[in-house]
């Protein structure tokens, strides 16, 4: 077998480019390209060996390292964990800026490849610039910060470890179960050292997502439950779009006439006119699928780490019995649930053959349509453009309404933290699985721009709409520039209500008094639209939704990044639809505010009493 002689860090890139999957029936590279943010850490080493790589493993410069990540979060989302990213940066601050968006992976199960400078390998020029010491262990480094938040960790201390590390490193990238963000720590000196390669490392390999069976035992007692149900009702949630089981949730749905509720990640997985399609679920849920939730006597959760905004921090169903339907064991068995470990598609599947001719009975069927269409009026209402002698401000729910009007039906909205995810998971109407893009399981403020260049990239033929706080915006809005550098046309809208008015609510909802989140009136006002266009954006500040519905269009057909600013209602949110959310209070309440929310706290702690 013959040998190819490159330095570690050239082998790297040559790996990476060489590993394929099918997507739509066409083979094509895993990774999607590198971002890379240079410094000492990395320019000598895996700078010249990204240049030497062309377009057979396309580079991408930020402005951000956190940013780079979130948007390489973002491809591979859009891709549904098909494809992915890798990011580099130097061994100092720019390593662990992208800590942040490590665990933003690890928290949504989402790939993505770490690849930070390290320090010396040698050891001999120690300390080096950025370098941080630890007084009683010398293997330690800024990047062991990685080690809680990294699906896979590893630091390549020699070129040949690589052999092992980077298949290791896929593997966990592409595993269902263990998918995550994996980090290869790469001190600067072993990037440039050479080695002789066996030819065969870089064969082109093929993968392909594996989607396990069910156990024939849970199987047959998932189908117990389910015919023995007098309300039964599935919880949707990301795996359904990961394991590309939407047809089958779909055909389970139909054939069965059973609602469907959907958690953030799950939401899209049926558009949102499906006859079963009884909307968001939860905290942020619709008053269609939170009424049948609390009546529900079994509930198939499919595809959920049933995190406790989809459950109403474990209060929601728990009359109910759960199927626990999830490629992860981990998953299948929280809050007491009949595990059914299997793939999203392959279980839906295995459990419509195995129900046959089963359906839900004729008066829940009845309730779950009778409650979705009243649900839809309200989200008529709510969303609708308010009328010309209604003074004041719009809420969220009027912008998301107009913005979701104007809409191309293949159209993507990206969101993240903040009150808006809250509206958009009530009230947008979602067309498929890729249209509603939400980073809520970090709610990580600053992902909104960053993502919808990641979101972009993986499908540059659709619009890309970002909704964004002015708090968000302010934390990190430096990819704009990217975007317009690399021709990646995005609209973005901010919603400026002159702070961050989703927690100065909650503050003040549980017994708080206003502070330190609202800006008075001595803050100086931003800007937002001179400062996007100071980045290269086109821009402009709009009155009331009528000067929104009158700029949207043209923000949409423009040919490069376009910004809509807009004056927002901070106090103002949906009251219809939500349930309860854990949210401690002070046990020793100062002042009659927080006495009363306490006795709110402890009659719910009491109505949802201990469980599993």
């Amino acid at each position: 077998m013959g040998t190819i002689r490159l330095t570690a860090a050239e082998a790297t890139l040559r790996w990476l480019s060489v590993q394929m999957t099918e997507l739509e029936g066409r083979t094509v590279p895993i990774f999607g390209g590198v971002w890379a943010i240079f410094g000492h850490g990395n320019v000598a080493g895996l700078g010249p060996a990204l240049h030497a790589m062309g377009r057979a493993l396309p580079a991408f410069r930020a402005h951000n390292e956190q940013a780079m990540a979130h948007a390489a979060i973002a491809f591979a989302k859009t891709h549904a964990r098909r494809r992915m990213m890798a990011c580099t940066t130097s061994i100092g601050p720019g390593a662990t800026n992208m800590v942040t968006a490590a665990a933003l992976a690890h928290v949504n199960r989402l790939p993505v490849l770490l690849l930070p400078g390290d320090i010396f390998a040698s050891r001999q020029p120690d300390p080096v610039l950025q370098q941080v010491e630890n007084f009683g262990d010398g293997t330690v480094s800024a990047n062991d910060c990685f080690r809680p938040v990294s699906r896979y960790f590893d630091r390549i201390m020699r070129p040949e470890q690589l052999l092992a590390a980077l298949p290791a490193a896929l593997r966990v990238l592409l595993d269902p179960v263990e998918c995550g963000p994996a980090t290869l720590a790469f001190p600067q000196d072993v990037q440039t050292e050479a080695f002789d390669w066996p030819a065969e490392f870089f064969r082109k390999r093929l993968h392909r997502p594996r989607a396990p069976e069910p156990d024939r035992q849970e199987l047959a007692e998932a189908i117990a439950l389910l015919r023995d149900a007098k309300r039964p009702l599935i919880l949707a949630g990301g795996g359904v779009k990961y394991a590309g089981a939407e047809a089958a949730l779909a055909d389970f749905a139909h054939r069965h006439a059973v609602p469907v509720a959907e958690t953030q990640a799950g939401k899209g997985s049926l558009p949102w006119d499906h006859p079963r399609n009884a909307g968001a679920i939860g905290v942020t849920g619709s008053a269609a699928a939170n009424a049948l939730a609390e009546k529900a006597d079994v509930v198939l959760a499919v595809g959920t780490r049933l995190q406790d905004f989809s459950t109403g921090s474990r209060a929601l169903f728990r009359q109910a019995a759960l199927i626990g339907l999830n490629v992860a064991g981990f998953d299948a068995q929280k809050q007491g649930a009949q595990p059914l470990v299997t793939d999203a598609g392959r279980g839906l599947a295995a459990l419509t053959a195995a129900l046959g001719k089963w359906e839900a009975p004729r008066p829940w069927q009845e309730r779950a349509v009778t409650a979705t269409g009243r649900w839809h009026r309200s989200v008529e209402r709510i969303t609708a453009a308010p009328k010309p002698r209604e003074a004041g401000l719009p809420s969220d729910a009027q912008v998301l309404g107009a913005v979701n009007r104007a809409m191309p039906q293949d159209g993507i909205v990206v969101c993240a933290a903040g009150g808006l995810p809250g509206e958009l998971h009530k009230l947008w109407r979602a067309t498929d699985s890729a249209s509603y893009h939400l980073e809520y399981g970090f709610s990580c403020m600053g992902y909104e721009i960053a993502g919808g260049l990641g979101v972009k990239l993986a499908a540059p033929k659709r619009e890309v709409v970002v909704l964004v706080g002015d708090g968000s915006y302010l934390m990190m809005n430096s990819e704009i520039a990217t975007s317009v550098a690399l021709g990646a046309k995005l609209t973005i809208v901010v919603l400026d209500n002159r702070g961050f008015g989703c927690i100065s609510r909650l503050q003040q909802g549980t017994g708080g008094a206003p502070f330190l989140n609202l800006l008075g009136d001595a803050a100086p006002r931003v800007d937002f639209a001179a400062h996007a266009r100071a980045l290269g954006a086109q821009a402009v500040k709009v009155d009331g939704i009528g000067g929104l519905e009158a700029a949207l269009p043209k923000a949409l057909s423009a040919k490069r990044t376009s910004v809509v600013v807009i004056d927002t209602d901070p106090a103002a949110s949906t009251a219809e639809g939500g349930a309860w959310w854990e949210v401690p209070v002070s046990a020793a309440p100062r002042g009659a505010a927080q006495e009363a929310a306490r006795k709110d706290y402890e009659t719910a702690l009491r109505k949802r009493g201990s469980g599993a």
